[in-house]
């Protein structure tokens, strides 16, 4: 698979943080997260070709930094993200991230780009492709508890994706909910602030938590939720992470994307290994029954996983051609003869390279 963008030398095309925020508003923001889960949902319908590993993990008192590596057997895919809840006091991102793409013919990269804004967007898309899945018939009202980087992108995607018209709002920084009723007016939703998580789960049919402390935190006590709602369990991401009591996990049908990962990151690791869950490829598929009843409680337990990066990757790869936003990377040694990197180096040299 050759590079999207041609060119006379090898070059990578790099896209920057500004870059994929011209991106966004040149596609358009509900428009490139229906397309992410277009990507996403094909992909999962192609789960069985992928390679599959649990992210490498490196965790800290301050935080966690992975890698996130998967193929298809033609094009290799890896995302480098962070988790470090106690950069927003510091005034820095939770969450930073840098993704790639390769083909596997020759090894050679073929995009480079940020992936802060990108894996918001991706993780949005995916959320909504497993709600319009496993979510009640006619769902109109969800809640967000947690509003932070986020919750935007996630009630677009919902919107977009799934017909959601109210917006039922928490976090317990109110600014942060404010952040967020500015951030949508104007965008279609009906949005609502809450006193308390459990005021914001009234009435709603989806309920996503999406919280960034690094603890075994109760967003969501046993007593919030009813029957016949779908919870998109998406904080949970990093061991001694939760947010959910272990009895709506008990009471609910739980799907996953990969469990050797979920298991050690999600919810359910709050649950003995052999506790049942479904893989959400399975029900896309068509191999795994979803939601059966109205009475039944559904819920995601989404980590995050390479494919859905890979996904992103690919989107961006595909949309990238005649934009011009991008930057041509100088990122491949390109001899003359493929085994004289000696020699191409040294004739770099603009006062001896004659010599050689």
């Amino acid at each position: 698979m050759a590079s999207p963008i041609p060119s006379e030398r090898a070059y990578v095309p790099f896209v920057s943080v500004d870059n994929m925020m011209n991106l966004v508003h040149h596609i358009g923001v509900e428009t490139m997260l229906s397309g992410i889960a277009e990507y996403v949902e094909e992909d999962f319908r192609r789960w069985e070709l992928f390679d599959k590993t649990p992210r490498v993990a490196s965790h800290s008192k301050e935080g966690v930094i992975e890698l996130m590596p998967t193929s298809d057997g033609e094009t290799y895919g890896f995302k480098y993200v962070n988790g470090h809840p106690k950069n927003t006091k510091e005034g820095l991102q939770t969450v930073t991230a840098f993704g790639l793409l390769a083909e596997v013919y020759t090894g050679y990269p073929v995009l480079l780009t940020e992936m802060t804004v990108l894996t918001a967007l991706r993780t949005a898309a995916t959320s909504a492709v497993v709600a319009k899945y496993l979510a009640p018939k006619g769902s109109h009202t969800m809640a967000m508890i947690g509003n932070g980087a986020q919750s935007e992108f996630q009630a677009l995607a919902m919107k977009e994706i799934c017909g959601i018209k109210t917006l039922r709002l928490y976090d317990t920084d109110p600014k942060a909910t404010a952040k967020i009723m500015r951030n949508l007016e104007g965008r279609g939703l009906t949005l609502q602030p809450c006193k308390s998580a459990e005021e914001a789960a009234l009435g709603a049919q989806i309920i996503t938590t999406c919280t960034a402390d690094k603890q075994n935190a109760t967003v969501l006590s046993d007593n919030m939720v009813g029957t016949g709602v779908h919870i998109n369990a998406i904080g949970g991401d990093c061991p001694g992470k939760t947010e959910l009591a272990s009895g709506i996990l008990k009471r609910s049908d739980v799907f996953v994307e990969y469990p050797p990962q979920t298991r050690i990151e999600g919810e359910i690791q709050q649950l003995p290994e052999d506790f049942p869950v479904t893989e959400i490829w399975k029900v896309i598929t068509g191999k795994a029954e979803g939601r059966t009843s109205e009475r039944q409680i559904t819920l995601f337990d989404g980590v995050g996983f390479a494919t859905e990066d890979f996904s992103a990757l690919r989107y961006v790869r595909d949309h990238l051609k005649g934009t011009g936003l991008y930057q041509d990377l100088d990122m491949l040694a390109d001899p003359d003869d493929p085994r004289d990197l000696f020699g191409m180096v040294m004739r770099a040299d603009p006062e001896h390279g004659e010599k050689v």
